[in-house]
């Protein structure tokens, strides 16, 4: 069993001994860490946090520990209820709460669970903010209110119906345009929040929807990381039901991929891609990835007349880039957009309502347009080290023998070639340097990896 302390929040799996999983204790513990690093850093007595949390099993449980500990250190607590993660986001700057909490651990399978932090503009902490929660839960340094200073509980569950109406206001968004293309889509929601807010957004666009693990009680069917090999149903049912295309999210609706109507898999990193090409023709500007995600983004931006921007992996640094740079639109390579005019996280409402709107205008099947764009190849892969070889050290052997190519050191080292890319990662919890390449064709992705699996051997002397 697990428990992983980060400066985005705490993440674990339901059961066992304390500080070893996500334990009840541990919630309560987070929670109050969470509130005092508030009360702290405010100095004000009215402290308000919005939260909410997807369908997982465990949810409801974790759910009562985190508001009943807010109230109990005098902190009003906005309660979304069944809910998602960009939800909450949109949720804190509008409720004018001092921050926000949502329960989920996203893709994990159904025995994790989280506590994700936000900041009163809705976006995940920085890293200093992230690490003076850590410390206070560390000290267990918290001082709880008296019985008339206690907080309150406000529901409020209106707030995917608030999502969906903010997304559809948006002007790049045509509702009219995409009622009158008639659309057929399945939508896998793998049984969590995103059965409820996808199938709402597509009937207010007009769109016919075929309901697949739509059934918000976080008894998930598969894996929910939404990665062609957990989608077989979904790329299945598209063909059988003569669907245009298939909208599949994660438990907490911040990560978003197609299905073609041919049953193929349109591709997660493509779904920035096409969406960054809709806004793009629409307002020129820059763009903002990780430097893990697809060079197809890139050519997209150019092709529009702009520039584009390698982040730090983590949405944090994605965000941070963007307001760097004043990106248009931007994301991650795991099929999270992020749309400034909304708000600065990944959302898969947003995305689908953008989606939905380009096809309308392009008028052209799903798989049309994915062969539209760029094709390039991804692999993934990771080298286990011992404990004894120093990883940093290993990396900068790296650096120097490419020191001629195009080479990046903000998150590891990224060498860009001219057809092709490599990046290396080390983990920070373990003696791992994960491997990410990018080809022409899968042959070359591949054949990239093993040479870079081999050299880092060799320069580790393994």
């Amino acid at each position: 069993m697990t428990l992983i302390k980060s400066i985005s929040g705490i993440r674990g799996t339901i059961g066992g001994a304390i500080d070893d999983n996500l334990t009840p204790i541990d919630a309560v513990k987070f929670a109050a860490a969470y509130g005092t690093f508030l009360k702290k850093t405010l100095g004000k007595e009215d402290i308000k946090v919005v939260i909410g949390r997807d369908a997982r099993i465990s949810g409801p449980m974790i759910h009562a520990l985190v508001a009943n500990t807010l109230i109990g250190l005098g902190i009003d607590v906005i309660d979304l209820g069944l809910s998602t993660t960009p939800t909450v986001e949109v949720a804190v700057p509008l409720e004018k709460a001092d921050g926000g909490i949502i329960l989920t651990a996203s893709h994990n399978p159904k025995q994790w669970n989280a506590l994700k932090l936000l900041n009163d503009k809705g976006e995940f902490l920085s890293g200093a903010d992230g690490a003076e929660i850590l410390k206070i839960a560390d000290a267990g340094d918290y001082q709880f209110a008296d019985v008339d200073s206690l907080g309150t509980l406000t529901v409020n569950d209106s707030y995917m119906d608030i999502h969906i109406d903010e997304v559809l206001n948006l002007p790049l968004v045509n509702v009219d345009l995409v009622k009158e293309a008639k659309f057929k889509v399945v939508v896998d929601a793998v049984n969590s929040s995103g059965g409820i807010i996808v199938p709402k957004l597509l009937e207010e666009m007009g769109v016919e929807c075929v309901k697949l693990y739509c059934t918000p009680d976080g008894h998930f069917p598969h894996n929910p990381e939404p990665l062609k090999e957990h989608l077989s149903e979904i790329m299945k049912l598209v063909v059988e039901e003569k669907a245009d295309f298939g909208i599949v999210v994660d438990p907490d609706v911040d990560r978003l991929a197609f299905v073609s109507e041919n049953g193929e898999m349109f591709g997660e990193e493509y779904t920035l891609v096409a969406i960054a090409d809709y806004i793009l023709s629409k307002n020129p500007g820059n763009t903002v990835s990780n430097l893990s995600s697809s060079r197809a983004l890139r050519d997209v931006t150019l092709k529009h007349g702009g520039t584009y921007f390698a982040s730090a992996v983590g949405e944090v640094n994605v965000v941070e880039l963007m307001k760097k740079q004043n990106a248009v639109i931007g994301g991650e390579g795991n099929g999270g957009i992020i749309y400034p005019d909304l708000h600065y996280g990944r959302d898969s409402i947003v995305g689908i309502a953008l989606f939905l709107t380009h096809l309308a205008e392009k008028k052209m099947k799903v798989s049309e347009l994915r062969d539209s764009y760029p094709a390039y190849f991804m692999s993934k892969n990771k080298i286990e080290l011992t404990p004894s070889i120093n990883v940093d050290a290993v990396l900068k052997q790296v650096e120097g023998k490419y020191q001629s190519e195009e080479v990046s050191t903000v998150d590891g080292v990224k060498i860009d070639f001219e057809n092709s890319w490599v990046h290396l990662r080390k983990s920070n919890t373990e003696p791992i340097i994960r491997i990410y390449t990018e080809a022409g064709s899968q042959a070359a992705a591949d054949e990239l990896a093993i040479r870079f699996v081999s050299e880092l051997k060799a320069f580790a002397r393994i």
